[in-house]
């Protein structure tokens, strides 16, 4: 029996993954055969498709999809999962992360165990992995440039032929310190795996709720990284004027900053809510991603 709270699924396919395209024309037979529909976002090039597949896609524009799906099916890697994520908004529908990419973190489902767990889906026996996300606001002066929803890290960092930086870091109107480094770190759980593990911080459960501030490559050794409360507010400066310093979020955004601006971080009220395998768990992902004995 179909579950009668799903009627739409969207799909964010990686792009030139030319198996991840034949993997979404299945699931539109499968789901059509349930009376469920399948709609895409506008990238997808929907001629191409139909003529190399025979396959019928219909898409939507970015905030309809996100608006009007029940379920989204991500065919790709973590970045594909971290920009679905901003895409969704603030909606909290389940995504179900099939991997055609690298690591696997996010997207956890193999490709032979798609219709297996989207038949759990309908059935309504899954479990859902609630993932922490982070609010992030660029103010230059007294005029807020962008504030962007944020999965993985929010990250200060010097070009490559600049010189060392100054960071101020404040949490809760306290001041922590002054951070001169390559730069800092802003990570949520999630993306405790990522750039803040190359950068020596630590690996944190996915469920704590907590953030980690994680100073790159610092000129006092001293500055190590640090753990805190996910509710407060975090609120960087940048003190160094003339060099080439980038705002990054989640690796895929990027705004280049001045001396003077101010990177305020807080928590999302809504979180990235990802369907888990029920074979599988964090520690196996962590054994298995970053080649641990055992």
């Amino acid at each position: 029996m179909v579950n009668s709270l799903l009627r739409r699924v969207g799909v964010i396919v990686k792009p030139h993954q030319p198996e991840a395209i034949k993997t979404m024309c299945r699931l539109v037979v499968w789901l059509s055969k349930r009376g469920i529909e399948l709609v895409s976002v506008p990238e997808v090039d929907v001629a191409r498709v139909e003529t190399e597949t025979n396959c019928v896609v219909r898409t939507m524009p970015h905030a309809e999809l996100a608006a009007n799906v029940d379920l989204m099916v991500v065919l790709g890697g973590d970045g594909t999962m971290i920009a679905t994520a901003r895409l969704l908004g603030e909606r909290e529908i389940p995504v179900l992360g099939i991997n055609y990419g690298t690591f696997g973190y996010l997207a956890e489902f193999r490709n032979e165990e798609m219709i297996p767990a989207l038949e759990a889906i309908i059935r309504g026996d899954y479990r859902i992995d609630r993932r922490v996300m982070l609010q992030a606001q660029l103010v230059r002066g007294e005029e807020e440039l962008t504030s962007k929803r944020i999965l993985n890290d929010v990250v200060i960092s010097k070009s490559a032929l600049a010189r060392i930086i100054e960071i101020e870091a404040w949490f809760n109107n306290q001041f922590v310190g002054s951070f001169r480094a390559d730069g800092l770190i802003v990570s949520t759980p999630t993306g405790s795996t990522a750039y803040n593990l190359s950068a020596g911080g630590p690996v944190v459960y996915p469920s704590m709720n907590a953030v980690v501030i994680t100073p790159i490559c610092p000129h006092t050794l001293s500055h190590r990284p640090i753990v805190v409360p996910d509710d407060a507010e975090i609120e960087l400066h940048l003190k160094t004027p003339n060099e080439e310093v980038a705002l990054t979020l989640d690796g895929q955004v990027g705004y280049p900053l001045e001396v003077g601006d101010r990177v305020i971080v807080t928590k999302s009220r809504t979180t990235f809510n990802i369907v888990q395998p029920a074979n599988r768990n964090y520690f196996e992902v962590l054994r298995n991603k970053l080649r641990w004995g055992g």
